[in-house]
């Protein structure tokens, strides 16, 4: 089974004022600069960005969890929230409304203010977009419900335990992920997601079908059934696709008959190790990687 989530990537055309934002705003701090290497761009399947800048951050720099900054040309037509694939990081944070309060005026731009989840009046979460398009859910665990196992923020903005997927079926995704990595089905809970409703021109008290996959590590997949005018994301030939461009997960194994992007290999880097590490496409056309051991 995958888990814990190792890696949010980020495609931007400017890594470096983007990564400035994330130090100053969310307490995030750069552990490695370098160039995308060649391995690394042929096994995402995006041979222009290789020798584009790379940043890796973790939160207040310590951890094995990471955002990585890649630097990559934007298409024409990508709109937040409004395409298949990865569609939010979520973070977990120690205080959401104290974290409000200090965004408001940055260059991440509350899109869903602080609120209970219409669920769970336990977890109280804000939405943001960031200067990349990309866009966070900011979470506060208010206590632990006996059916999420979810970590302890230890910092104000901590790592990402959850990533938002959008996809045609809720079948689809669930299928899909369960018979290639052997991550559990989970409940399809109706909830009201106020940032998928205002993307769409939806009703605020429009229900969707969510549902929280497990992973190990205290992470999850969260599986967003999309509106029917739900589009394809967009990518320029080579490059990476917009804003959340890859979601990285440890693996015990790489599974077997998995259709990868190029023959899985060793790479550099922090949030490899030189460990092997595969690329693939999931059933809502994301770039899921796979890291062993």
């Amino acid at each position: 089974m995958l888990g814990p989530i190792s890696t949010v990537t980020i495609a931007t055309p400017d890594p470096v004022a983007l990564a400035a934002d994330y130090e100053r705003w969310l307490g995030y701090a750069v552990v490695e600069r370098r160039p995308v290497s060649a391995a690394e761009a042929h096994a995402w399947g995006a041979p222009a960005v290789e020798g584009r800048r790379l940043l890796l951050l973790a939160p207040a720099g310590r951890g094995n969890s990471y955002l990585r900054f890649v630097e990559s040309r934007r298409p024409d037509g990508y709109v937040p929230l409004r395409h298949l694939g990865w569609n939010a990081a979520e973070h977990i944070v120690q205080d959401c409304d104290a974290l409000g309060r200090r965004l408001e005026g940055s260059p991440f731009a509350i899109i869903g203010p602080p609120a209970d989840l219409s669920f769970s009046d336990q977890i109280r979460a804000m939405q943001v977009r960031g200067p990349a398009d990309e866009v966070l859910y900011l979470t506060q665990i208010k206590s632990k419900l006996p059916i999420f196992d979810t970590p302890d923020a230890d910092y104000p903005v901590d790592r990402v335990f959850i990533v938002i997927l959008g996809g045609e079926t809720m079948e689809s995704l669930q299928d899909a992920y369960a018979t290639r990595f052997g991550v559990p089905r989970a409940p399809v809970i109706p909830a009201k997601v106020s940032v998928l409703a205002r993307a769409f021109g939806e009703p605020e008290d429009t229900l969707y079908s969510i549902a929280a996959l497990p992973l190990r590590g205290q992470s999850f997949i969260e599986a967003d059934a999309m509106p029917a005018a739900v589009a394809p994301r967009p990518c320029l030939a080579g490059e990476l696709p917009p804003a959340i461009a890859i979601v990285s997960f440890e693996s015990a194994t790489l599974p077997a008959g998995v259709e990868w992007l190029a023959p899985p290999t060793a790479l550099p880097g922090l949030a490899y190790r030189g460990r092997l590490a595969g690329t693939c496409r999931g059933p809502a056309g994301e770039l899921i990687e796979l890291i062993a051991g």
